[in-house]
């Protein structure tokens, strides 16, 4: 197994939220020598510099080449579907404690039933004032749920396809209880005792289940990684190696964005004018005035990273067999009205995997059957900057366990890196 995908396995299994996934991409940051900056105080930036800021689950980190003319952008997200514990979700029923959740994104819904599951994300406590609440990363490295199936004998047709209801079948248990126990504050008093503070010291808090399934490499030729969240840790660690290992040419930027699965239009999201704020605070901290930040993004690109369909073994007729990415056979470009690839900037990619010799596939959807978008096509029009959709093929897409070929890996990053040197 090669030292870089022995760092994407270690990468899957540390992003357990969206806001761990940013933690991940911060430590890899700082030991390549990036500096944090502070999103909303002035930058002070040197030619040659490295940068990064972080809110929670949204991190943009940039490099500063010798001639910021220019930016060349790769964007992922770090958000999953998956399940979003409720306020106050403690439930009583048959002996048990369950805890009532909400579905996030488009995920398999009967994927997560009967797997070892636990809870991770952030937790804001009283700070100095209140509109300074503090943010605590929790987790809970041991499983501490499941969702039990109907047995066969009481669900005969199960395997005809029965609809999984989320607020009958999906809420997970968390504990045996006896009768009399008091649920009040149980998962509050849980997470005061984690994080060693008061239970009224917690105001609100954001946890995903997650599942606790380690990410591996599986086949008789090892070929095959089997893991938990590869839509879309896969892009955020190709963005981020990329940008430590690269030479920054002009102005190179990183940025994972959050809530992608559920649409982009939030603060957090590709849809939103943040990341333009941050490009243009860089311009001005160069001394460009904003008439040179526009012609930088005019003449910039944007890589939009998002895994796609690979070719389903058992489905062929699934895909469009002219476009169909493989697994192991290279990075796909994403071609269709919904991405934000266009003639150029296929050619340009195109130019990018001849030259550097990284495999490349074609994909686009099945005519009848449309994909999922990405944040390649929002990001770009609020930029004004060309773009392109791209990322490794994977199977089981939005199942609570996901399955890729390693190599493929490998050829993000190549390809991520040969972006950021290029002219």
């Amino acid at each position: 197994m090669s030292q870089s995908i022995q760092e994407f396995l270690r990468w899957l299994d540390a992003g357990i939220s969206p806001y761990h996934c940013v933690e991940t991409a911060a430590a890899a940051l700082e030991q390549a020598g990036f500096a944090p900056l502070d999103a909303a105080a002035p930058f002070a930036l040197s030619p040659g510099g490295k940068y990064y800021v972080k809110s929670g689950s949204f991190l943009a980190a940039f490099a500063i080449g010798a001639a910021p003319d220019r930016f060349r952008i790769a964007a992922a997200h770090t958000d999953w579907p998956c399940l979003k514990l409720k306020p106050d979700p403690e439930q009583l029923a048959g002996g048990c404690c369950k805890l009532s959740v909400e579905p996030y994104g488009g995920a398999i819904l009967n994927t997560w039933m009967d797997r070892p599951l636990s809870l991770a994300g952030t937790v804001l406590v009283r700070g100095e004032s209140p509109m300074q609440p503090v943010s605590r990363l929790i987790a809970w490295e041991e499983p501490l749920l499941t969702i039990p199936n109907l047995a066969i004998h009481l669900n005969r047709e199960v395997n005809k396809g029965v609809a999984t209801k989320p607020q009958i079948d999906l809420l997970p248990l968390c504990r045996l209880v006896e009768e009399g126990w008091n649920k009040k504050d149980y998962l509050l008093g849980q997470m005061a005792e984690k994080l060693g503070c008061e239970i009224g010291d917690i105001l609100s808090f954001d946890l995903s289940v997650y599942c606790c399934q380690k990410a591996q490499l599986v086949g008789f030729d090892g070929a095959l990684l089997s893991a938990p969240r590869i839509d879309n840790i896969s892009s955020c660690h190709a963005c981020i190696t990329a940008l430590a290992e690269a030479e920054a040419r002009g102005i190179s930027v990183a940025v994972l964005y959050d809530n992608e699965e559920i649409g982009s239009n939030t603060r957090r999201g590709g849809d939103s004018s943040t990341l333009s704020t941050l490009l243009e605070k860089i311009a001005l901290a160069l001394g460009l005035d904003r008439a040179a930040y526009l012609d930088a993004c005019l003449k910039g690109m944007l890589l939009s990273c998002d895994v796609a369909h690979a070719l389903h073994p058992n489905h062929p007729e699934m895909a469009d067999r002219s476009c169909a990415p493989k697994l192991g056979c290279g990075v796909a470009l994403k071609q269709s009205p919904r991405y934000s690839t266009e003639a150029q900037t296929a050619a340009v990619v195109q130019g990018l995997c001849r030259e550097q010799e990284i495999p490349l596939q074609l994909y686009m959807n099945r005519p009848d059957l449309p994909g999922g978008s990405t944040i390649g096509s929002m990001a770009s029009a609020l930029l004004a900057m060309p773009g392109a959709d791209v990322g490794a093929p994977i199977l089981a897409m939005h199942s609570a366990c996901e399955l890729m070929g390693a190599r493929d890996q490998e050829a993000l990053c190549r390809l991520c890196k040969a972006f950021y040197e290029s002219l």
